[in-house]
């Protein structure tokens, strides 16, 4: 069972970003949205190329990426790839409103938090090495979102480790991977469990966008992928 799309969902609940939030609650790709965008095309006329290229920038903008580093991932020249970052920030200006608002918290308090309150404090947020300065608000940007993503699966973990305990389920949580959670359970519960697990895992939180958790089943993690 994994979250789909976490980092991005809590991307948008964190933003409030309303092309964000829209796309996940309409169910609109949020690849293709993005591709249209920055290449300036109507949705119905993205490629799989485009699209392709756009979830670089989704995750790249994320994690403060470079028009120099997205020129080289992609292989475009330096024009274009700041033409693509400018784009995506013409579509979602609200993420652009949270990245720089969280960089000034950081350099403010020298902290920031996670949706449950965890605090991360940013060494080298002030230096006056310049390189260290962005490397810090860059991790100070990126650790609202995967920490958050990691409150909430472990949140998950505890209510359904509880309903187990609880109603004396025949399930078993082997392992955590990231957004991920691998269980076991004999076959002819394997519906049941299933639906309640993705119940849980859907319901951790309350945000701003749906939760999605994806179910796979195999005789081992490998098949269930």
């Amino acid at each position: 069972m994994d979250y789909s799309q976490i980092e991005l969902r809590m991307l948008a609940h964190l933003s409030g970003d309303a092309a964000l939030i829209e796309s996940y609650k309409e169910g609109i790709d949020i690849h293709a949205r993005t591709a249209a965008a920055i290449y300036g095309v109507p949705l119905e006329e993205v490629t799989s190329d485009m699209r392709r290229d756009a979830k670089v920038v989704n995750f790249g903008v994320l994690y403060g990426m470079t028009a120099f580093r997205l020129s080289r991932d992609l292989k475009i020249p330096m024009g274009q790839a700041k033409d693509f970052i400018d784009g995506y920030f013409d579509m979602y200006q609200g993420v652009q409103g949270f990245i720089e608002t969280t960089k000034q918290d950081a350099h403010k308090n020298g902290y920031v938090e996670t949706l449950s309150g965890r605090r991360r404090y940013i060494a080298g947020i002030d230096s006056s090495d310049r390189m260290e300065s962005q490397m810090a608000e860059r991790m100070a940007v990126n650790t609202p979102v995967q920490g958050s993503a990691a409150d909430l699966i472990k949140i998950a973990m505890i209510r359904i480790q509880k309903r187990i305990n609880d109603e004396q389920l025949p399930l078993k949580m082997m392992l955590q991977v990231h957004d991920e959670l691998v269980f076991e359970c004999p076959r002819d519960r394997v519906e049941e469990l299933s639906a309640m697990v993705k119940s849980e895992m859907e319901n951790a939180m309350e945000m701003k966008v749906p939760l999605v958790a994806s179910v796979g089943q195999g005789e081992n993690w490998l098949e269930a992928h």
